[in-house]
């Protein structure tokens, strides 16, 4: 894994596997701050209300993800501007404000369930109430983040999410039925109940979410700022081998991310859901799908990956906030890569959204249903943002000859049209 300020992806490196793990930059960062504490929850929900049932969700959203990822870095790289500042110069201000209402209220709702979630995971190891810990680790946020950086925050807290493989190994160890397991991954199971539905609304909103869309692009731009390219101008256009490259970051971090959730919901399943636990109500009830792998160290296990994913994913939930207003509101110096006081405005809007998101954690709110509700929040109010999304990187004015091809086009539709459907299903039920 990488920081958002990374080396372009112009670069060149001797032999096939260095150039490899060269290419791996933004859009791995992405599929790691996808497994966010919301998501480790959604999955958790998932495998102990329905087992196995919710397998096939990772397989069918991997190339909706990949697709919608993909066209949010190609805009960044070609056009030269963020996802907003691309909406703010083709649409008029009553498409550009509600878009970026749309994510601000999907992101703060978020982080305050991000926080919450990190708190109680530290109140199952320490005994020490979550109410004194969400306001540390939020704290502790907005302090790295004004006097170190995004890059120093990844360069520590990527190696917590790997602690997400536990899954995997622990998947193996309980020895699921295997013939049931690749059933439910291929065929797809659909309920047409409110819980099933608010599983699946999640799901979706956890993996193809819309702070996800605007990080994406925004972090394309930061590299070629990193490189000297200042304006617009510079920024714009991309060569087939920087197009390509970002495509193998892109498929990398959304296979990581989706690769993740399919365990969760697996060892979810095959522990918890097998032994009767089909509702999950505390950070130790969902940990304790660790136990046939780490026994009584399980809660530690569980609460480090949810630290790491919770340092890595809320920065990129404010920071996506601060881009999209910056990007709307035509502010200068506004990036991660600028100090505090040269970009008050800027780092102000992350502050903000971190404080306001830590507030929701006090309105008396369970910790693991606002994780998840927080996921069905996204799958909500995602659709109009993918739908922006492909029209603005099928439009040649942006574009120019990079536009979508058939293929992207076609998954970008699909995704819309499969999360606004799960939407309305939700809505109705």
């Amino acid at each position: 894994m990488s920081s958002s300020l990374q080396p372009t992806h112009s670069k060149k490196h001797a032999g096939p596997l260095p150039g490899f793990f060269h290419s791996l930059g933004p859009g791995l960062i992405t599929g790691a701050a996808d497994d966010d504490p919301s998501g480790i929850s959604t999955y958790s929900v998932a495998g102990a209300t329905f087992g196995y049932a919710g397998l096939w969700t990772a397989l069918f959203s991997f190339p909706l993800m990949a697709a919608v990822q993909l066209m949010c870095a190609r805009l960044g790289m070609v056009s030269g501007r963020g996802l907003a500042g691309v909406i703010r110069t083709r649409y008029s201000a009553w498409v550009l404000w509600p878009a970026c209402g749309l994510l601000i209220v999907a992101n703060v709702f978020n982080i305050g369930a991000d926080l919450g979630g990190m708190g109680d995971a530290m109140q199952m190891v320490t005994g020490i109430r979550s109410y004194f810990w969400t306001p540390v680790f939020a704290g502790l946020i907005i302090m790295m983040l004004f006097w170190t950086s995004y890059r120093s925050m990844v360069r520590v807290f990527k190696w917590l999410t790997l602690v997400l493989f536990a899954y995997v190994i622990t998947a193996f160890l309980v020895k699921p039925d295997w013939g049931q397991v690749l059933r439910a991954t291929v065929i797809p199971h659909v309920e047409w109940t409110r819980s099933y539905m608010s599983v699946l609304v999640g799901i979706l909103g956890t993996t193809i979410s819309p702070y996800l869309f605007f990080w994406q692009a925004a972090q394309e731009v930061e590299e070629d700022r990193e490189h000297g390219k200042k304006t617009v101008a510079q920024r714009k256009g991309s060569t087939d081998n920087e197009l390509a490259a970002a495509r193998t970051d892109i498929i990398t971090g959304m296979l990581f991310s989706n690769l993740v959730m399919y365990f969760i919901i697996l060892t979810t399943a095959a522990t918890l859901n097998a032994h009767g636990v089909k509702n999950i109500e505390t950070a130790q009830q969902a940990a304790e799908a660790l136990q046939p792998l780490a026994g009584k160290s399980a809660h530690w296990l569980f609460t480090l990956g949810l630290i790491g994913t919770g340092m890595l994913a809320v920065p990129v939930l404010a920071g996506s906030c601060a881009y999209a207003i910056a990007e709307s509101a035509r502010w200068r110096n506004a990036s991660l890569s600028r100090k505090p006081h040269s970009a008050k405005r800027f780092y102000s809007v992350i502050a903000v959204s971190v404080v306001v998101g830590l507030a929701l954690n006090y309105a008396g709110l369970n910790a693991v249903k606002m994780l998840f509700w927080s996921a069905v929040v996204n799958g909500v109010l995602a659709p109009p943002l993918v739908i922006l999304v492909v029209l603005v990187t099928s439009d040649k004015k942006v574009m120019g000859t990079r536009t979508n091809s058939q293929a992207l086009r076609a998954l970008g539709w699909t995704c819309a049209t499969v999360m606004s459907a799960a939407a309305v299903a939700l809505l109705v039920l």
